[in-house]
């Protein structure tokens, strides 16, 4: 063990000065680092909300809202179908009840043709499913019921109303992740919390009401046309219809008018590759592009109805209408209204990211202002301080010269997690503190266990060199013992644990890595320098 190669030493040493070189950028503020060419390390350990400050959201997924959606587009195809084949039913009774969508035949005559088109909806929404569905047995996600007194319906099964909520919340993380990354916050976590809510931890958001905002826009984009004859103030819908509500709103915050649209949508929001905030009159507008399908659907859909109203709707409120005065082709086209271009700005955000396939409610809100945060970041700062001074002192008073070795390879051991956390670009919480300061202890723990074996070799009548030779190598199994049983522990932790958990597991995790490299290494190094120094001035080692 004290017999190490020259390609060793380099290799240790290269290590050890790469360790100081990427934790040196923490020292400074990071508007100093931009100036530093392009090879220099630069990169500086994310702080994390607790650190840093910033807000915390907890989210809920309206994953009903998804199954009552589903629902009606299978309603609305049954209103279509049955009219299409003109098969009545009982005036009313098209709707949605105990978890299904149907409607009471008026004519037991026609009961075949009835459910022949229920059984041609529910394949139709079950095709979708059928790989989904492959793991519960292959059956259909939608099934055709019968009820008492006339009723035909079509309803979800318990195993597809499962996999659509879970996949509402699945791709709201998405869909949050994705507006959230355009926002250009830093280390956002954004995880899932049980069944149907996400968690949003956001370090240094200084904006939060603008994000809240975001995220709370289901950003559901249509173009429907206006059903010019109808009355927008009565009290009921005429079929095929639906009243909306202006997006534009008068000093009471009152929507200033209605407007009757048809349910059919002419182009969907899903059709959108591409949103941009831009001006038009000098005014903020948001241009927009569909894809090939939507671009076709969309010139098909104008240059059939030049001169009638067409509807933007975003989340169930109408942005503007305006007339079709020639066909549409290019594919593209502008939404105005009263926009800032701010307000144009977060628009296309959220229709670029895309629309939430459910709403989203705040639940819980948290805000760690920047002062607590720097609080946080000095406690551990002194933790860190005081931790070392005793170890210092405890080492150097019991160890004398080979302390010192320990408190050296010490120093090398807290650059070194700094300079993985910088470089892996990590985000360090106040757990993750802790996890640093006990990484202390740990690290001059395998040294005591290796000067306590060379002190008993030395007492048993070896040499100097022998006496280290017999304690490296008699005490390193123990130290890779115990550190691994550590590293089991820490990784369960990360697996199974979330948010400052994970965080403290991390720098454990790291600590354990360089912990064992510098007790195995470099003290060893410097006693190995030593021991060819001839220094020594007796055959006993000052330890």
């Amino acid at each position: 063990m004290v017999n190490i190669g020259r390609s060793t030493i380099v290799t240790v040493l290269l290590l050890c000065v790469l360790a100081f070189a990427y934790a040196a950028p923490n020292l400074f503020n990071r508007g100093a680092l931009d100036d530093l060419p392009s090879w220099a390390p630069s990169k500086q350990i994310n702080l994390g909300l607790d650190l840093q400050g910033g807000s915390y959201l907890l989210l809920d997924v309206d994953t009903d809202a998804v199954v009552t959606e589903r629902l009606e587009s299978m309603l609305d195809t049954l209103r279509r179908d049955l009219r299409r084949e003109r098969i009545f039913y009982a005036p009313g009774s098209l709707n949605i009840a105990g978890g299904d969508a149907g409607f009471t035949l008026r004519d037991e005559a026609r009961r075949e043709d009835a459910l022949l088109i229920a059984r041609r909806v529910a394949r139709a929404e079950s095709g979708g499913d059928a790989v989904l569905l492959g793991g519960f047995g292959g059956g259909p996600a939608v099934e055709v019921v019968e009820g008492p007194g006339q009723r035909i319906a079509v309803r979800p099964t318990d195993d597809a109303l499962e996999e659509w909520k879970r996949n509402a919340v699945e791709q709201s993380i998405e869909i949050v992740r994705i507006r959230v990354d355009e926002t250009g916050t830093n280390e956002p976590t954004i995880q899932r919390q049980g069944e149907d809510r996400i968690v949003v931890a956001l370090p240094g958001l200084q904006d939060p009401e603008r994000l809240k905002n975001l995220l709370g826009q289901t950003a559901k984009l249509t173009f429907r046309f206006v059903m010019e004859e109808a009355d927008p103030n009565a009290r009921r819908a005429p079929a095929g219809g639906l009243i909306l509500p202006s997006a534009e709103t008068g000093a009471n915050g009152a929507p200033l008018g209605n407007y009757v649209v048809e349910r059919r949508i002419m182009v969907g929001g899903d059709n959108l590759v591409d949103a941009q905030q831009t001006f038009q009159d000098g005014r903020a507008v948001v241009s927009f592009r569909f894809d090939s399908a939507g671009a076709k659907r969309f010139a098909d859909a104008t240059a059939e109805n030049v001169g009638r109203l067409f509807a933007i709707v975003l989340d169930d409120a109408v942005i503007s209408a305006p007339v079709i005065r020639e066909p549409i082709l290019g594919g593209s086209g502008v939404i105005s209204g009263n926009f800032t271009p701010q307000s144009a700005n977060d628009l296309a955000l959220v229709l670029r990211a895309g629309a939430l396939p459910a709403p989203l409610t705040i639940l819980e809100e948290r805000t760690v202002g920047p002062g607590l945060g720097q609080d946080s970041i000095e406690a551990g700062e002194i933790a860190a301080v005081v931790g070392m001074v005793m170890v210092v002192i405890f080492m150097i008073s019991a160890y004398g010269l080979f302390g010192i070795f320990a408190v050296g390879a010490l120093v090398v051991n807290m650059a070194a997690i700094v300079a993985l956390l910088s470089f892996l670009q990590a985000t360090l919480t106040l757990p993750g503190i802790a996890g640093m300061v006990l990484t202390i202890g740990m690290a001059v723990d395998a040294n005591v266990l290796i000067f306590e074996r060379i002190r008993e070799e030395q007492a048993a009548g070896r040499t100097p060199i022998n006496a280290v030779d017999a304690g490296y190598k008699r005490a390193i199994s123990t130290i890779v013992d115990s550190n691994l049983t550590t590293a089991i522990a820490a990784a369960m932790l990360f697996a199974f644990g979330s948010g400052p958990v994970k965080g403290f597991s991390v720098t454990l995790l790291i600590g354990i890595m360089t912990t064992l490299f510098t007790a195995i290494m470099v003290t060893r190094l410097m006693v190995v320098f030593y021991l060819r120094s001839g220094r020594r001035r007796s055959a006993a080692l000052p330890i």
